[in-house]
């Protein structure tokens, strides 16, 4: 093996060290996989969909009072769908707030996830925007409907595999 093909290998399989959200988590007894860091340094931690409720609530506790944005996106046809949350931890120092984002890797066929709309109401329209575009289902949330797009329309706009209509009839519309 050539040191070209060493270093390649060693960059591509980098072991991703885990951010003081993800240890405090491990160290109180939360299942989690620390992410690489995004491109602006915020931490990102991966979260089963099982235990995203326990650890919300535990990271609210914690003092991640403000959810700054919950939402979706498509890894590509025949991939998962993601839910993030962007958390923040607002203090009297607001120069410099902490700030964690959580993903939830969910299955297409199946993508249901509790709501954390009962920890931080900011979740309400977030969830719904998120089940409408993609059909990533909130259990619990209280008003789980469309908010975009027609209460009739059929499938989820931003996933990759979606095929658009030819036309969309509007019913009663007179």
């Amino acid at each position: 093996m050539s040191e070209e093909t060493s270093a390649s290998e060693q960059e591509s399989q980098a072991i991703v060290e885990a951010g003081p959200v993800s240890s405090w988590l491990s160290e109180n007894g939360f299942a989690n996989e620390p992410l690489a860091r995004d491109h602006s340094g915020v931490e990102l931690v991966a979260v089963e969909p099982q235990v995203l409720l326990p650890i919300a609530t535990a990271l609210y506790a914690y003092g991640f009072n403000y959810l700054q944005c919950q939402g979706g996106y498509d890894l590509g046809p025949g991939k998962s769908l993601v839910s993030f949350y962007h958390l923040v931890k607002l203090s009297d120092d607001a120069r410099q707030p902490e700030e964690v984002r959580l993903k939830v890797f969910l299955p297409r066929d199946q993508p249901t996830l509790p709501s954390v709309y009962w920890i931080w109401k900011a979740a309400d329209w977030q969830e719904r925007e998120t089940y409408d575009m993609y059909g990533i289902v909130f259990e619990g949330h209280p008003g789980l409907k469309r908010l975009l797009m027609p209460e009739d329309w059929v499938g989820w706009p931003l996933r990759k595999d979606y095929v658009s209509p030819d036309f969309y009839e509007l019913q009663d519309a007179y």
